[in-house]
């Protein structure tokens, strides 16, 4: 359990801040969130002393582990040169060209400060471009914190969505008709009705806020055929994916070409960061060369740029994933069988470095699927681990990430903990 001086902590925060945090998810530990002193490569250290393995990463930018030396270096340099200008400054180009020489050669981008206000920009964006007003999500895809896209469908069958959260007006949320994720007639069944009104079909190309949820062979084409039939753009939400299944992303990774793509996270090195990237006669509706409005005070911001560059730049000269990969394969297949020894029926799904485990048989390729997993299993695997050292996100509902960092040593003493955990669990629920 987390110690006394994170209790002390919590308690203080809890006077300050909604629910004692500033995003939900920190809360999920139960009884009450740790409270971390520092990170080093694959490990975070808590006020009380303890030492963790880290399989949250801050939920996924820091592929290269905590405190990367070289992205450390190059963030003090540009500190002792400032750290906010309001004015161009060189880094912001050469991350630009980078970006876009993988994801959308030829076209722009613009750099915002999160993954929320990237998709926000992108469905302005894709509205602007397309002259209409109806956007096509998916349940279980997470796009961020704004209005049109936090709704739930409320049935799998649904077209028209409800507000998820109270503030949400009905009018705003009838604008987003969800659609279920690897359902290619329920998109076909929206886009016969709606599709001459429809300015995107949104979707993260693997779901990363229902656990970890893999797109069906063909589906994401299926996608990109029926956004070319109507008219609509295709905006693939790889805030969690870019540079993260690979430099190129999923696009390259599904074989799937999206006239907008979002991207966060792993772009910013660990620090505040999105960014849209689409296709130029499609960027240049935004000011001040259209009439499509985006401003910030800290877009771009040189800190964030030089983090984000120099992660690039190693990501590049050292290749990490097929290593993240094979790591993440060996975790996959020990929560299997670590499982089945000890009588739970679980499926794990993994891409890339990204994984989660599901109590639940049979595979799990909706929402759906994921809500039907016994979450009171996952939260108890979560305190086990905890308690033995390894942090796995504290929702089911959230993924599993490997960094750069963690080595052979490091995922041998995870799989160990692996096996203690289900004998345990096993134990506790009996």
């Amino acid at each position: 359990m987390p110690g006394k001086r994170s209790l002390e902590l919590f308690e203080e925060a809890r006077r300050v801040f909604p629910g004692g945090v500033n995003s939900p998810v920190r809360a999920a530990v139960k009884p009450y969130p740790f409270y971390v002193e520092r990170g080093e490569g694959p490990y975070i250290y808590t006020v009380d002393g303890e030492k963790l393995i880290d399989y949250v990463l801050a939920y996924g930018p820091l592929i290269l582990g905590h405190r990367h030396p070289r992205v450390k270096a190059a963030v003090e340099e540009q500190l002792e040169k400032g750290w906010l200008y309001g004015a161009p400054y060189e880094p912001e180009v050469e991350l630009a060209k980078k970006i876009l020489s993988y994801y959308m050669p030829g076209g722009m981008i613009r750099f915002v400060n999160s993954g929320t206000e990237a998709t926000m920009l992108a469905v302005r964006l894709a509205r602007g471009f397309t002259r209409r007003k109806y956007i096509v999500k998916f349940e279980g895809c997470y796009h961020g914190a704004h209005d049109y896209v936090l709704v739930g469908a409320g049935s799998a069958a649904a077209e028209y969505s409800v507000p998820a959260s109270e503030g949400v007006p009905e009018e705003v949320a009838r604008l987003t008709l969800v659609a279920r994720y690897n359902d290619v007639d329920s998109v076909e069944r929206i886009m016969r009705r709606h599709g001459d009104q429809v300015a995107a079909i949104i979707v993260e190309p693997v779901v990363g806020n229902a656990g970890v949820i893999p797109p069906k062979d063909g589906f994401l084409k299926e996608l990109r055929r029926l956004a070319d039939e109507h008219g609509a753009l295709l905006i693939l939400d790889e805030v969690i994916t870019g540079f993260r299944l690979g430099l190129r992303g999923a696009q390259e990774y599904f074989g799937v070409k999206a006239d907008i793509v979002t991207l966060g996270k792993v772009i910013g090195g660990g620090f505040p960061v999105g960014a849209v990237a689409a296709r130029r006669e499609i960027m240049e509706m935004l000011t001040p060369l259209g009439k499509v409005f985006n401003a910030g005070t800290f877009n771009a911001h040189p800190v964030t740029m030089v983090a984000g560059l120099e992660t690039i730049r190693v990501l590049e000269e050292t290749n990490p994933y097929p290593a993240m990969r094979e790591a993440a394969e060996r975790i996959a297949r020990t929560l299997e069988d670590a499982a089945s020894r000890n009588g739970f029926e679980v499926t794990v799904n993994q891409v890339e470095s990204m994984l989660q485990v599901f109590f639940k048989p049979g595979g799990v390729w909706s929402y759906d699927d994921a809500k039907k997993s016994d979450r009171r299993l996952y939260d108890k695997l979560h305190e086990i681990t905890l308690k033995k050292g390894v942090f796995i996100p504290p929702s089911q509902m959230e993924s599993w990430f490997l960094s750069a960092v963690h080595t052979r040593e490091v995922v041998e003493e995870t799989l160990r903990v692996i096996e203690e955990a289900f004998r345990e669990l096993r134990g506790a629920t009996r």
